[in-house]
């Protein structure tokens, strides 16, 4: 499968990134590892009901 992004290297000579491009660019990521721990979970419902429970378990615990 080829590659779509542009390779890192060649972005060198390039102006360097705006920060509306750095945030759509993590605004991306951030949609992709949503929609990965949605499908980690659907495949995975005892571990992801585990990692649940430890979160609520760390937010409890959690002194503001």
């Amino acid at each position: 499968m080829p590659d779509t992004q542009p390779s890192r290297e060649n972005d060198a000579p390039q102006q360097p990134e705006t920060a509306a491009q750095r945030r759509a660019r993590r605004a991306q990521f951030l949609r992709d590892l949503m929609e990965a721990r949605a499908l980690r979970d659907r495949v995975q419902p005892r571990r992801a009901r585990a990692a649940r429970m430890r979160q609520q378990m760390r937010m409890r615990t959690f002194r503001w």
